[in-house]
């Protein structure tokens, strides 16, 4: 047994209320400058729906993830090596523009400068890729407005394995929303994918990260990666993915999506894992996947466990840190949380709660107690509507696990309220999820009154692997021309460290701020050459900074006698 430690994610998707603050608080922490204006390393989906980007989870379409052989043995869904070195210079399998959607801003220079008129003026979209005026049709979360309705919740990869079971009819319509980010797996599929290895694991949390100098843009994992999550900056040519904010994390505090959560559903705490295990729990047939993914974590009181952790050099605190894991708990002592599409085969190590709210909406509207158990169990077994989707996102098509947590949180719910109202509890409500009255109070406060330092257990990095994280941070970070912690932007963004960027920026603002060497545009910018408009001939002024005496350094170009600039010279000694 070879232990390890990976930080994991716990979302509860009763409490979101689709505010999008995560996703906006992550783009401006991550992706807040020029050449990923598409990127959203957090966005929540409205679900059913074709999510983001365009039917991501349509694998016949986009070969992502796993899939296993003839020999029973692990391939990636996309091809081998051979078939990479073949499509090395042109990767078919993957979502364009459209798939993401062509991100914009608007002119609002047209509002402010426009002279008095009789017709009020209009501040048209314009593309942030191309700068070109543009007709807005999708964005992240285009299914906001729409998932369920007969005319799109067809679109839903889903809805298409369940067209007999799903009908879209006004009384039976459902909705809820759908966190992602990078799943940080234990089989990535995007690292294997990857031909220049710039994709790695660290093996001290487990984060997934790019080596930005090692990446060479073939773009090969984001073929790979089956919840497209990994993205390509246009402007950089090199891969992009969430980075479990590493330097939140490496200090215990949470990412920025968790800190910012207005419904608190967010949990993060470590998992202890055998590395031995994963293959053979990847390998398992596909209506097992979900328990062999669950048995891959190991109880971190175990003893036997305690010891090969730190035979393995795991620190004494980070163990005890897994052992009040709320993590670990909602997985294996509550089994509440389930993982987003464990077919795939990646080990997926963020995981959702099911939401109850269209049993128990349901069971209101028709009338009744919606908060007796008695109803709730019949609403979950009667109700196979949201059940049979909820399977095919969470259990590879299984309902019973679905049903099993479905019914533990449905008794919470009864449980409690008779204490709550103070009555006396009823113990053959537990007793029929296969529960205790006090581990179901103890989930009920995990879930519902758990504070701060209860729902993120995060352990810091210790000194003496600060020189390693530095050299790590420093191969996976966005540290490069461009990206934060250049030009003077802080570790989170362009605005936690440097000059802060307008709330509102006009199209004229934002296009000079991305085309800028830093920040703040350069006082002497007009005097230098733009090697774009360049046509390779002679030694044109700006090529080179000039000197002190007026010159032009390097070799660089001064006028003749007569004054011709574009006359060449000798550079002098």
């Amino acid at each position: 047994m070879r232990v390890m430690a990976q930080l994991a994610m716990v979302m509860n998707l009763d409490k979101c209320i689709g505010c999008h603050t995560c996703s906006v608080t992550c783009k401006q922490a991550w992706t807040n400058r020029s050449g990923v204006e598409y990127v959203w390393f957090n966005n929540v989906e409205t679900r059913p729906g074709q999510g983001y980007p365009r039917t991501y989870e349509d694998q016949s379409r986009w070969q992502g993830g796993w899939e296993l052989n003839r020999k029973g043995r692990l391939r990636l869904k996309a091809g081998g090596r051979l078939r990479k070195l073949l499509t090395i210079f042109s990767n078919p399998k993957l979502p364009n523009i459209r798939d993401y959607y062509e991100p914009w801003t608007y002119d609002y220079a047209t509002l402010t400068d426009a002279p008095a008129q009789d017709d009020v003026p209009v501040a048209r979209p314009r593309s942030l890729i191309s700068g070109k005026e543009t007709a807005i049709t999708w964005s992240a979360n285009w299914d906001d407005d729409l998932a369920g309705a007969p005319e799109h919740g067809p679109d839903d990869p889903l809805v298409a394995k369940l067209s007999e079971k799903v009908k879209f009819e006004f009384e039976r319509t459902f909705m809820f929303y759908l966190p992602r980010i990078c799943e940080h797996c234990l089989n990535p599929s995007c690292a294997a994918s990857c031909p220049s290895g710039a994709i790695y694991k660290r093996t001290e949390d487990g984060i997934v990260l790019v080596d930005q100098d090692r990446c060479r843009g073939w773009r090969m994992c984001v073929t790979g990666c089956p919840y497209k999550k990994v993205y390509f900056n246009h402007r950089t040519g090199k891969a992009e993915k969430c980075t479990f904010c590493f330097p939140r994390v490496e200090v215990g505090l949470p990412t920025v999506c968790a800190e910012t959560c207005v419904g608190r559903l967010r949990y993060i705490g470590l998992v202890l894992y055998d590395v031995d295990r994963v293959t053979e729990a990847a390998c398992a047939p596909e209506q097992d996947l979900l328990r062999a993914q669950q048995e891959l974590l190991l109880d971190p009181n175990d003893p036997d466990v305690v010891a090969a952790a730190e035979r393995s050099g795991i620190p004494h605190d980070w163990i005890e840190a897994a052992q009040r894991s709320p993590v670990y708990h909602l997985i294996n002592t509550y089994r509440v949380a389930l993982p987003l599409h464990p077919e795939y085969r990646t080990m997926p190590m963020v995981f959702y709660i099911p939401p109850l709210s269209p049993v128990v909406d349901v069971v209101r509207d028709t009338g009744h107690d919606a908060e007796d158990h008695g109803n709730l169990f019949a609403a979950i077994d009667a109700l196979r509507i949201p059940v049979e989707y909820l399977a095919e996102l969470f259990t590879a098509g299984d309902p019973d696990p679905v049903n099993d947590v479905l019914r533990r949180m449905a008794a919470m719910r009864s449980y409690m309220r008779d204490i709550n109202l103070g009555r006396e509890p009823d113990e053959n409500i537990p007793a029929r999820v296969g529960m205790t009255g006090e581990r179901m109070y103890d989930m009920y406060r995990l879930l519902a009154l758990a504070k701060y330092d209860e729902r993120y257990v995060i352990p810091p990095a210790h000194a003496e692997q600060a020189h390693g994280l530095e050299e790590l941070a420093t191969e996976c970070s966005l540290d490069y021309e461009g990206g934060p912690g250049m030009g003077g932007w802080g570790p989170f963004g362009e605005s936690s460290g440097g000059v802060t960027p307008l709330a509102v920026e006009n199209y004229e603002a934002l296009r000079s701020r991305q085309t800028s060497d830093t920040p703040a545009a350069p006082m002497d910018k007009q005097n230098r050459m733009n090697l774009l408009n360049w046509d390779g001939k002679g030694r044109p002024p700006g090529l080179f900074p000039p000197r002190d005496d007026g010159g032009q350094a390097g070799g660089g170009q001064a006028k003749d006698a007569g004054g011709d600039p574009n006359a060449e010279t000798e550079p002098k000694p």
